[in-house]
């Protein structure tokens, strides 16, 4: 087996995937996945990435990219990883917009900006926004935005501040992954996970997560028109306060998606 003593020391290290990781990475060097030998350079920035993987740093992070959607997605520290159930709250806003023109999408909380870019690669003549509060996560997201030629307009602030939100207005989407992991979790996180920015992974002081839902909801409903599409991706137990929260906001069509293991990923609502 090529490379066989990284994987080995991985599975040492006690990592998972091992020889998925090692490959990964050979390709990254190299360019190719299955090469039969690295030379000397090559070996030490083989080696270096297999320490980095030893001490539970992110695959993602070492490679630095990811896929989304389709898309090379790059990421680092400071930036949340993309995940594949992120890709099912794309899918539901994109349904959404299937017959659909000129839509106006705004997304917070954007991250690397993956949801927003996979949204305008699929609606290319729609008007799509971005938020976030972290520069270091914004720097990301513009690089993915040149490399994929996406024009998407990138605003760096806090999608907590009521007076920054009343600037926008006639909204057909808001799409957004907030942070909504609670403290129990936050505890509970795998060393990998633990690396990412807890900004972008703890949904507040409350028990049950639903703070940046509660907020949002409250301050970007009214930059969204009549017939909108309010969508969120949740924590697999929240589905049934952020649809009753939905509800009381007058968002109807309410609606649960569930993910590739059959858990609530997805809510969305209808504005009236």
């Amino acid at each position: 087996m090529v490379n066989s003593e990284f994987v080995r020391m991985l599975e040492d290290a006690g990592i998972p995937d091992a020889d998925f990781d090692v490959r990964c990475m050979t390709e990254q060097i190299t360019g190719n996945r299955f090469a039969p030998e690295l030379h000397p350079e090559q070996r030490n920035q083989m080696l270096d990435m297999v320490q980095r993987r030893m001490q539970g740093e992110p695959l993602q992070y070492i490679l630095g990219e990811w896929e989304f959607y389709g898309l090379r997605i790059f990421v680092g520290k400071g930036v949340l990883i993309p995940r594949p159930d992120t890709e099912i709250l794309v899918d539901t806003v994109l349904d959404w917009c299937k017959g659909k023109s000129g839509l106006k999408v705004l997304d917070l909380c954007t991250g690397s900006g993956c949801i927003a870019l996979a949204l305008k690669k699929h609606l290319p003549d729609a008007d799509v926004s971005a938020v976030d509060t972290s520069e270091t996560a914004l720097t990301y997201a513009r690089k993915n935005a040149e490399y994929h030629h996406l024009d998407i307009e990138i605003h760096h602030a806090d999608v907590l501040d009521k007076h920054f939100a009343k600037q926008f207005h006639d909204y057909d989407v808001i799409v957004s992954n907030p942070p909504y992991l609670t403290g129990q979790e936050m505890q509970e996180l795998q060393t990998e996970v633990r690396h990412e920015p807890a900004i972008a992974l703890l949904g507040g002081s409350d028990e049950d997560g639903t703070y940046f839902y509660r907020k949002i909801t409250s301050i970007w409903k009214d930059a969204i028109k009549t017939g909108g599409l309010l969508a969120y991706e949740i924590g697999w137990k929240q589905a049934e306060r952020v649809s009753e929260l939905l509800n009381s906001h007058a968002f109807r069509q309410i609606q649960v998606i569930q993910d590739y293991e059959q858990r609530d990923r997805v809510v969305t609502g209808e504005k009236i």
